[in-house]
């Protein structure tokens, strides 16, 4: 079960840091008060683990112990009061309980089937350099909103696709202006293919944190299954849809700038709770929260 103290906290320190005037702007009482009603209602339709968590009638995550799901459409309301837009591809969040407090979001897209030979010859340093250009693309409308820059800092696993089980994960860092390295948000991204599109489990951390969440993240790769029909190996050329892009796209391109790069961001470490402001790569980029707060006497 999701701590009703964590929750309320993550609440009081957002509205805090927003009527400090560390956000882009000052809540109303009806923003405040729909926040906190996000986060009641998240905790209340949370499922714990293990358990069994059907996803879009395409797959089956098998949620370990420690670990609590957000179904929709709690999840989106929450993703929503903190600032993202709706997103029809959102299936749910998953987050650590107890010690563990990474965030998830899982999303499915029905792209088609992804063709993934890409993936034998693709060039990471091309790869990187189409997501650097992207956030580039996508400060000007940070600008325009008046959120500060982002800069893409590196790798912190180069794209790495396993083609028997067919699954994706990369990672890279990013800073605002300022911003120490252990703040640095961390977007650690893991995909399963399936015959009519895909799962993103997109764990939220910062580059202090990810060496101890990624597992996590890795862990809940591990147990996502498409059901009989849907899986990668079901593809009908005859029949099915082809996706418009292959894999590398995921990474880089078209998929990169329709999703965005940063998602919401709710991340925890031991002392301090803070704000900042992340906008995503590309056009379409989403603004994203990262936290922080002071442990309790």
């Amino acid at each position: 079960m999701i701590s009703h103290i964590t929750w309320r906290g993550i609440v009081a320190a957002f509205t805090l840091a927003l009527s400090l005037g560390l956000a882009h702007a000052e809540p109303d009482e009806a923003r405040k008060k729909e926040i906190m009603a996000a986060f009641e209602a998240a905790q209340a339709a949370a499922v714990a683990g293990p358990s069994d968590i059907k996803l879009a009638g395409q797959a089956v995550l098998k949620l370990p112990a420690g670990m609590a799901y957000v179904p929709q459409p709690a999840a989106g309301r929450l993703m929503q009061a903190l600032g993202n837009g709706a997103d029809s591809s959102l299936l749910g969040l998953v987050r650590g309980t107890g010690d563990n407090h990474w965030l998830v979001v899982a999303r499915y897209e029905p792209s088609g089937y992804i063709k993934d030979d890409d993936a034998k010859d693709w060039n990471v340093d091309d790869l990187f350099k189409s997501l650097k250009d992207g956030t580039e693309a996508g400060n000007k409308e940070r600008q325009k909103m008046g959120f500060p820059p982002l800069e893409i800092v590196g790798w912190v696993q180069k794209p790495s696709y396993d083609a028997a089980a067919h699954r994706l994960v990369w990672s890279m860092a990013a800073r605002t202006p300022g911003e120490s390295e252990a703040d640095q948000s961390i977007n650690y991204n893991t995909y399963a293919l399936g015959r009519e599109g895909y799962v993103s489990l997109n764990l939220i951390s910062s580059r202090g944190d990810i060496e101890h969440d990624k597992p996590a993240a890795h862990a809940l790769l591990s147990a996502l299954n498409f059901n009989d029909g849907k899986r990668y190996s079901d593809f009908n050329a005859s029949t099915d849809k082809m996706a418009e892009y292959g894999i590398a796209a995921l990474v880089a391109g078209v998929a990169a700038k329709k999703l965005g790069l940063f998602a919401v961001i709710l991340a925890f470490a031991a002392k301090f709770f803070k704000i900042i402001l992340v906008a995503g790569a590309g056009l379409l980029a989403v603004v994203g929260k990262f936290f922080k707060r002071k442990e309790e006497a």
